[in-house]
């Protein structure tokens, strides 16, 4: 039977890549709603291209100009916009697979209108987790909705993992990370670093926001977080690796001593397909992995004092409550003021500890408390931003 889908966040790298394999496969998967913010014109030539009964953007302005190209091209696509629309589209009847790719907070919703309407969650937005875990994870065994992980890395330990509903044997799990742009760097050079030099993976081509959380590594903490959710594993079970070469996408080891790794190009495409297609495996345009051609695989720990934020989102984990959510609101208030060079990229790393320290922690007993921990830290992530000095 042919997949409907809902894809929220059409026009960044992770929409991009899905919409690819879709396009391999039209008899497995057609497109009920496609969602972009403010890129009007990218989210036009898809509705073009792949028919949604429903495009969603961020505001009237954008739907006006979305709507009246597309009537223009003989579309017929309904466009909507606003945080309603999003939520509307992710629990329609139209659809039965939802892809969560929106980048930051602004996905937690209508991913989680996905879960309580028992939809098939491919799950690219790692805030839903780190904001609300248990509450997340608590509305999918609840309302029978199927959750497969889309990250590369969490992809990687699911195809690792057994599917029992057991850890049988599970000692711990070993995300790999890359490094960034700054792996080799020392951390007293790192003061002057521009926002375009922080976007420069080495490996993965990635939105703005999350490739500067690549290259403070706190979108690995942000995994971390979202592996302890995703698998039910405490965080001293959960250990990170840099891996510079990103071939072997993450690890799980067994009591018995096995280590078993899942390896591919650094392609979004293959996690991609693989969780649109499973249990089946199909085509995702990705080019087999020649170990001939790497040759050399290397290995080595984190450096915490070159990657603070890592060390941040680790704290966060072992206090539980809303310090996840605390976290990942400051860390994109900084990010942002960073791209918009209002402060430094150490700053970023300085504003998270900050609001951490400045706020109280307390349990996430719901939906409510978990969004009102997120605007308090944003309130005051943007007062200490206000306070440092603007580089040079």
């Amino acid at each position: 039977m042919q997949k409907r889908l809902t894809l929220l966040g059409s026009t960044g790298s992770i929409g991009d890549s899905t919409l690819d394999v879709v396009a391999r496969h039209p008899d497995r998967f057609s497109v009920y709603a496609l969602t972009a913010h403010r890129n009007g014109d990218k989210l036009v030539d898809q509705c073009l291209r792949f028919a949604p009964e429903v495009a969603v953007v961020g505001d009237a302005a954008t739907a006006q100009a979305v709507e009246s190209k597309l009537r223009a091209a003989g579309s017929k696509t309904v466009v909507t916009f606003g945080p309603q629309a999003l939520i509307d589209v992710s629990k329609s009847d139209g659809c039965d697979t939802v892809v969560a790719a929106i980048v930051g907070a602004a996905g937690l919703e209508p991913s989680l209108a996905a879960a309580k309407a028992g939809k098939r969650i491919l799950l690219a937005n790692k805030e839903a987790l780190v904001m609300s875990g248990d509450i997340f994870m608590d509305t999918v065994r609840d309302s029978g909705a199927v959750l497969l992980p889309l990250d590369s890395e969490h992809n990687a330990v699911f195809q690792c993992m057994p599917h029992d509903g057991k850890h049988g044997g599970v000692t711990k799990i070993i995300l790999t990370a890359s490094g960034g742009p700054f792996r080799t760097r020392e951390p007293s050079t790192l003061v002057d670093v521009t926002p375009e030099q922080a976007c420069k993976h080495p490996n993965w081509s990635m939105g703005r926001k999350i490739s500067v959380d690549s290259a403070t590594m706190m979108n690995k903490g942000l995994e971390v977080i979202e592996a302890h959710y995703l698998f039910d594993l405490p965080g001293d079970r959960i250990d990170v690796l840099i891996h510079p070469q990103s071939v072997i996408h993450s690890m799980v080891s067994y009591a018995d001593g096995s280590v078993l790794a899942q390896l591919g190009n650094p392609d979004m495409r293959t996690p991609i397909a693989h969780a649109m297609a499973y249990p089946d495996r199909i085509d995702s345009g990705v080019a087999q992995l020649d170990l001939a051609q790497v040759a050399t695989l290397n290995f080595e720990k984190p450096d915490y004092e070159r990657f603070p934020c890592l060390a941040l989102a680790m704290k966060a984990l072992a206090e539980g409550g809303v310090a996840s959510a605390t976290l990942n609101a400051a860390n994109e208030v900084a990010v942002e003021a960073f791209l918009n060079r209002r402060i430094g990229f150490m700053a970023i790393a300085q504003t998270v500890d900050a609001v951490l320290n400045a706020l109280q922690n307390r349990s996430a007993t719901s939906l409510e408390v978990v969004l009102e921990a997120d605007a308090a830290a944003r309130r005051a992530a943007h007062k200490i931003i206000d306070s440092l000095p603007v580089p040079a």
